[in-house]
């Protein structure tokens, strides 16, 4: 398997990531459908969102969906939801209906696991495929809220589960799975600042790398990675 790797600056990497949102909304308009994204919170979300708002892209044919969610309230500013309509959402013309949220505030976690899964095979059809799913990367390797050693990232049945032990606050989460992740027609992995490095050079270097980057790299078609100097230094 071939992973595209490109090394910039984060201004760089955000027009780089432009670009191919940009062509992937064209393949997609082609072929006569909607663009569809899964995306993250975190510094990913921080450094790329401001410039998709500049896109010029009928919005009326772009479905948004989250790789994960922190459980709280919708207004928290834990919620990637609620970061994703600040810097992007919120400032450009798309429909609330094409915006799908998954509802970290629900007390049942497993029923909003299910509840979004649903959602997406409603929408994708089964297995659901979304174009374009963007992936930030911690500093252990974690991917979404699937970390390292935790059951969810083992899950080979579902495309959304609750995650109730994050070993970061909060604890409780939504998360895609690798399943979901691996159904993609891309996958975009971004990873900042030198904390990341180890991590970064294991995904991309050991074969058989347990990580959850490394496994959600090798099981996604058309794999790209975006880094800065610092990520990319090992």
């Amino acid at each position: 398997m071939t992973i595209e790797t490109i090394v910039g600056a984060i201004p760089e990497l955000a027009e780089r990531f432009a670009q191919h949102l940009e062509g992937a909304y064209g393949e997609a308009r082609a072929e006569g459908r909607p663009l569809t994204i899964a995306i993250p919170g975190g510094s990913v979300a921080q450094a790329f969102f401001p410039r998709l708002v500049k896109l010029p892209l009928d919005w009326r044919h772009v479905l948004v969906f989250f790789v994960d969610e922190r459980a709280g309230a919708s207004e928290s500013p834990d919620s990637n939801a609620r970061l994703a309509r600040a810097l992007w959402l919120d400032r450009v013309p798309i429909p609330v209906g094409n915006v799908h949220r998954m509802h970290g505030e629900a007390k049942d976690l497993d029923g909003a696991a299910a509840r979004y899964e649903r959602d997406l095979i409603d929408v994708l059809g089964e297995p659901p495929r979304l174009d374009v799913v963007l992936l930030g990367m911690g500093e252990d390797g974690h991917v979404a809220s699937l970390f390292p050693g935790k059951p969810a990232l083992d899950e080979t049945k579902r495309y959304v589960v609750p995650v109730p032990d994050a070993p970061k606050p909060p604890p409780g989460r939504l998360s895609l799975t690798l399943l979901a992740i691996a159904q993609s027609r891309a996958l975009v992995l971004a990873a900042f600042g030198a904390t990341k490095a180890s991590a970064v050079r294991q995904a991309l270097d050991v074969t058989a790398s347990p990580l959850p980057a490394a496994r959600a790299l090798r099981s996604g078609p058309r794999p790209m990675v975006l880094l800065d100097p610092e990520a990319a230094s090992r």
